[in-house]
């Protein structure tokens, strides 16, 4: 009997319980805001005026309950494995070309056709602008934290995702806000302060980045890489968890008379999402493929180019909308969805792993 006949098959790459059921634990924050907002409008009104500043549109608790989403997934994040990329540049200038080049301006293009013509019937036009923007600012931001999960359920290479993300992360920090400000502005009326939208970026980027680097350099000065990756990380990620749900219940407290008042457009914004979803992973999987890129890095690329950083997208469309506007409600409606969406992707990617070369 041989070695490999003796070897046990790899177990299946599976979700925590609490991972699997996400998209469940989102819709009954979702529900459990709106019955909140409808109940106590008083308390809730109060909780929306506490700003930064009059007239800043930056929400002093959905900013400090980001702030714990955020900062313990940029800990995650190693800047020094960027100089070890230019050995294998082809899967990280197909995800950057996607991700920045692609996504903004096609999910432009698709919102623009979908909310102005296809769905005109059902949504005013005041409305229709602030999904477009809603949708283009969710589109904007790559995804940056549940990209570790999904990559860990293709069998991505770990170091080659991390340096995916970590790069995105950089690019963000320079074009996110003129992006945002260059599409929003010609796919619909609404005008974007672009100082707003620096305040944003600072507060839920730079802030958010420095921090996580400080922590993770201290923390791995101090007790090591080993007691950090595999005893304090997994500490911090019930933290973002509970953050994200916290904070969906406060934005849908804040959204209840929208909500209730246009259920309908819940599903059609969701259209758009999904169709510029499925659109991008496709373009970036078959590109990994055209340029015989591995699996492992070919999997993680589709992934982040079809998810997002929601947690910024919401920070951001707050800040220069409102947590009431529909360019808010929009936003969220893209993390609804996103959990069964990305499972589908990497289910497509793990059956599709004999179209690439194994090195």
């Amino acid at each position: 009997m041989n070695r490999s006949s003796l070897e046990k098959p790899a177990a299946p790459r599976r979700l925590n319980y609490f991972e699997r059921y996400l998209s469940l634990w989102v819709g009954l924050c979702m529900l459990a805001g709106v019955l909140t907002g409808k109940a106590i409008p008083g308390a809730i009104e109060q909780l929306r005026g506490m700003e930064f500043g009059a007239g800043s549109q930056i929400n002093i608790p959905i900013a400090v309950l980001i702030w714990l989403m955020i900062v313990p997934m940029m800990m995650k994040v190693d800047f020094a494995s960027i100089r070890n990329v230019g050995r294998r540049p082809k899967g990280l200038l197909v995800t950057l070309f996607v991700n920045w080049l692609v996504k903004p301006f096609s999910m432009a293009l698709i919102a623009w056709l979908f909310f102005r013509l296809i769905f005109s019937a059902w949504i005013p036009r005041t409305d229709a602008d602030q999904y477009i923007a809603g949708c283009i600012i969710l589109a904007a931001a790559p995804c940056t934290a549940m990209v570790f999960v999904w990559s860990y359920l293709t069998d991505g290479d770990p170091a080659y995702t991390l340096v995916q993300v970590s790069i995105n992360d950089l690019v963000m920090l320079f074009l996110f806000a003129p992006i945002v400000r260059f599409l929003v502005n010609g796919a619909s009326s609404l005008h974007v302060p672009f100082q707003v939208l620096l305040y944003a970026v600072g507060i839920f980027i730079v802030i958010p980045l420095l921090g996580g680097s400080a922590l993770r350099a201290w923390f791995i000065r101090a007790h090591g890489r080993e007691w950090f990756e595999k005893s304090l990380l997994p500490r911090f990620a019930p933290v973002s968890m509970l953050a994200l749900l916290a904070t969906l219940v406060l934005i849908f407290a804040f959204q209840a008379d929208n909500i209730t008042g246009k259920p309908f457009h819940v599903v059609l914004i969701a259209i758009p999402i999904l169709l510029q979803v499925y659109f991008n992973s496709s373009l970036t999987y078959g590109l990994m493929r055209v340029f015989r890129v591995r699996h492992a890095v070919a999997a993680p690329g589709a992934l982040i180019g079809a998810s997002n950083f929601f947690e910024l997208a919401v920070a951001t469309a707050i800040a220069l909308f409102g947590p009431g506007s529909g360019a808010a409600l929009a936003t969220v409606v893209g993390v609804l969805i996103e959990v069964p969406v990305m499972l589908s992707v990497c289910s497509f990617c793990n059956r599709t792993r004999h179209w690439f070369p194994e090195t």
